[in-house]
């Protein structure tokens, strides 16, 4: 893969998970307290599912932060993916299928950038410590 692509490819994935903590973070107890509810028919319980909803939206900002900029990008694209897993489950447990398609092209982008992470080259992971 060329360094543009990755870097498209990179901030593309990287937006998308700063936006979804972006506006989720204001109002994180109304996130939470949706999520919780969504959640309330399935098998999880609300002691995972509470600090999980309280998580994702600072994982999904920073995630999406570090991979914008470049910096601890495999580890960001890894923790990403861990995200993406997580949320396949719950997706699945409260069987929401809208949702699936868009978490699993999330998924598919992170282990492209993952496979091709030695094309992180436009980074501040390049510029800092040149890899």
């Amino acid at each position: 893969m060329n360094t543009t692509s990755f870097l498209l490819l990179r901030l593309g994935i990287g937006i998308s998970m700063f936006g979804h903590g972006l506006v989720r973070l204001p109002k994180l107890a109304g996130f939470s307290k949706w999520m919780v509810t969504s959640f309330e028919k399935s098998l999880l319980p609300s002691a995972i599912v509470t600090p999980f909803s309280y998580a994702l939206p600072i994982l999904e900002f920073g995630i999406g932060t570090l991979l914008i900029l470049g910096l601890l990008t495999k580890q960001a694209l890894l923790a990403g993916s861990i995200v993406m897993l997580l949320l396949l489950l719950g997706t699945t447990l409260i069987e929401n299928w809208e949702a699936l398609p868009s978490q699993l092209i999330h998924l598919v982008f992170f282990a492209i950038l993952i496979q091709f992470i030695s094309s992180n080259r436009w980074s501040l992971d390049y510029f800092l410590f040149n890899k």
